[in-house]
């Protein structure tokens, strides 16, 4: 079974890398549907394989020379790494009342719905005028709230940030997908440091060096493959992931019914 956790993390890891995901919102239904391991646990594990696979990726893309106006991903950062806390808090306090199978498919159904969205939005956005946001303050609130939404579900970022950078920023794939990552890792860093204070779920060592190693080989691969394709096939390439996680929420909501 760590074999499959390996590959599981290494997949979603190389996708994370190309599009800018992140990585966590494959882990975190996939693992959800083999039913291994409880939510909490989980979710800490997937936290920390994104966190690694994010700054192993935004090492490798140093060399990219993708030029952006670094502010964005920064503020957007900040209110992620705000968010990232109270949404830990939010998933904390679930996770104590609720029994996990309620906590589970409230997450897989929010998932849905927003993967569904975002679809939506990939097939229409050229139609939409999108904007260009200067201002510091609604940059941290929109980074809030991506912080807040990809804690709570522990999918590390997802295509949600995706959606929300292209639409108000107006970046192309490779930019978007570059921001994306850098608010990936604010907001699993700021995680990670409340689970570490509040306390850590019991696992097994070895699974998470096995996931965390995925992660970055998966980044390391997902780097390379990056600097390959064009802002066409980055963007198509992420409606194709978007399709199969889709198929993989209705799976998991039909289980957990």
């Amino acid at each position: 079974m760590n074999i499959i956790l390996f590959f599981v993390c290494l997949i979603a890891c190389i996708i994370g890398a190309i599009s800018g995901i992140g990585g966590g919102i494959i882990i975190k239904p996939v693992i959800d549907s083999l039913g291994i391991m409880n939510i909490s646990t989980l979710s800490f594990l997937s936290g920390c394989t994104v966190l690694s696979m994010s700054i192993v990726s935004l090492y490798r893309n140093r060399k990219q020379n993708i030029k952006l106006n670094i502010i964005i991903p920064i503020f957007l950062g900040i209110g992620a790494s705000i968010g990232g806390i109270i949404g830990k808090q939010i998933f904390d306090i679930a996770a104590k009342n609720f029994e996990n199978s309620i906590v589970e498919i409230v997450q897989s159904i929010l998932l849905f719905i927003i993967n569904i969205f975002i679809l939506l939005y990939m097939f229409i956005k050229d139609t939409l005028k999108s904007k260009s946001i200067k201002s510091k303050i609604i940059t941290i609130i929109l980074g809030c709230l991506l912080g807040v939404i990809s804690s709570f579900l522990g999918i590390g970022g997802g295509p949600l940030n995706i959606a929300v950078i292209y639409y108000f920023y107006s970046l192309d794939a490779k930019q978007t997908a570059l921001s994306s990552l850098i608010v990936v890792f604010f907001s699993q860093l700021s995680s990670l440091f409340l689970t570490l204070y509040v306390g850590v779920p019991n696992f097994e060592y070895s699974i998470l060096i096995l996931m965390c190693l995925g992660g970055i080989f998966g980044a390391l691969i997902g780097s390379k493959i990056a600097k390959r394709i064009d802002n066409n096939k980055t963007e198509k390439f992420f409606i194709i992931v978007l399709m199969i996680l889709i198929f993989i929420n209705i799976y998991n909501i039909i289980k957990f019914l």
